[in-house]
C-alpha cells in the first residue's frame, strides 16, 4: 500500500516523512538523507546564521538531487536569511514562532513551497489568511519549543485539517511522533503526513554531542517538562509564549515555579554558564517530546525513513482489518 498524499503529490516524494528543521542539529547531511530516501529534508537554519547556512545549504545541495527545504525561528530572522536561503534553491520554506507575514512574498517571488508551522488556532487561521501552502499543527508534546497554552497533537490535528480544507491546504501532523505507528495515526486524523523531530536527533547523521543522542536513548517521556526556564537562565532570546519540551535538568529542578524571580536575578546567567564550562550541565538542553520512550537505538536517517513508511503501512492494514 503506497502512502500516497496530497504532501507526497506535492512534493513529488514518495513517503510523507519530513524531518523537522531542528535548529543546528537538522544539517545538510541529515537533510540529504531524508530526501534521497523518499521524504522531505529540511535544514534547521533558526535564526539564519550565515557560515552555518552556507555550510549546511551546500552539503544538502551537493548529496541529493530530491526535493528539500529550509526552516527558520520566524521571531528571530530578517529578510536577509530568507535571501540567503533562497539562493541555494531549496524547493520549501518553513516558518515557525511569530508573525510569518513579512516573509512570504519572498519564498513567493522564489518559487518555493510556503510552509508555516502553527501552535493554536489563531496561527492557524493567520497561515490560511497568508496563502500558506502547507500548514504544520504542532501539538504540545513535541520536543523543543512550543505553545504555552497549545493542545495536544491527536485533539489540535484534526481541528486544524477542517479549519484549512476551504482553501484546501494540506496539513502535517507534529509532536508526539517517533515511529510509524504515530504517522498512521497522523494520516488517520486527517494529516497529509508527519513532522517528525526527536526520532531524527538520534540518527548518525544529526548534528548533535552523543551525550545528546545517548540521553534521548535513555529517556523517558514522563521526565519531559515543558517550562522556560532554561531559556530564562542561558540568558536565550525565546519568546516567553513559546516555553521548551526537554528532558530533566539540574536548573529546572532549581527553578521550576519561581520563574519571575529567576528574571530578576542576573547571577543565574553567570551561574549557568560557569556550571556549562565546569562540566555540571550540558551545553545545550536536551529537547526532547513526550514519544522519546520509542527512540531506542541509533540508526541511520536513511533506514529510519524506509522503517517509519513500512511500519505506517502495516499499522494501517492491521487496523482496516480490524
Amino acid at each position: 500500500m503506497a502512502l500516497s498524499t496530497e504532501f507526497t503529490e506535492l512534493f513529488g516524494i514518495r513517503h510523507p516523512i519530513v524531518l523537522a528543521p531542528m535548529g543546528g542539529s537538522a544539517g545538510g547531511a541529515l537533510a540529504a538523507a531524508v530526501s534521497s530516501n523518499g521524504g522531505l529534508g529540511m535544514l534547521g537554519a533558526a535564526f539564519g546564521d550565515r557560515e552555518w547556512l552556507d555550510r549546511e545549504a551546500r552539503i544538502v545541495a551537493s548529496r541529493t538531487d530530491q526535493p528539500w527545504g529550509v526552516g527558520f525561528l520566524t521571531w528571530g530572522i530578517d529578510a536577509a536569511a530568507v535571501e540567503r536561503a533562497l539562493e541555494y534553491g531549496p524547493c520549501a520554506v518553513m516558518l515557525s514562532f511569530g508573525d510569518p507575514s513579512p516573509y512570504v512574498e519572498l519564498v513567493r517571488e522564489a518559487g518555493a513551497v510556503l510552509i508555516i508551522q502553527v501552535t493554536d488556532l489563531e496561527e492557524a487561521r493567520q497561515a490560511v489568511d497568508l496563502g500558506a501552502d502547507v500548514i504544520v499543527a504542532q501539538g504540545t508534546e513535541a520536543g523543543g519549543h512550543g505553545a504555552r497554552r497549545g493542545r495536544s497533537t491527536l485533539p489540535f490535528v484534526p481541528v486544524v485539517v477542517d479549519l484549512a480544507a476551504s482553501v484546501p491546504v494540506p496539513v502535517l501532523a507534529a509532536g508526539g511522533i517517533a515511529d510509524g505507528r504515530g504517522l498512521a495515526a497522523a494520516l488517520a486524523l486527517g494529516a497529509a503526513g508527519a513532522m517528525i523531530g526527536s526520532r531524527f536527533q538520534a540518527t548518525t547523521e544529526a548534528l548533535v554531542d552523543p551525550a545528546i543522542t545517548k540521553a534521548i536513548i535513555e529517556g523517558r517521556g514522563e521526565d519531559t517538562e515543558r517550562s522556560s526556564v532554561l531559556d530564562i537562565a542561558r540568558g536565550s532570546r525565546w519568546p516567553s509564549k513559546y516555553p521548551a519540551r526537554t528532558l530533566g535538568h539540574l536548573y529546572l529542578d532549581r527553578w521550576r515555579g519561581r520563574e519571575a524571580e529567576l528574571v530578576e536575578d542576573p547571577q543565574v546567567r553567570e551561574d549557568y554558564q560557569a556550571d556549562v564550562a565546569r562540566g555540571v550541565i550540558p551545553p545545550l538542553p536536551v529537547w526532547a517530546g513526550e514519544a522519546v520512550d520509542l527512540i531506542t537505538d541509533l540508526p541511520s536517517a536513511a533506514d529510519l525513513v524506509t522503517t517509519l513508511a513500512n511500519q505506517a503501512e502495516i499499522a494501517l492494514a492491521r487496523a482496516g482489518r480490524r
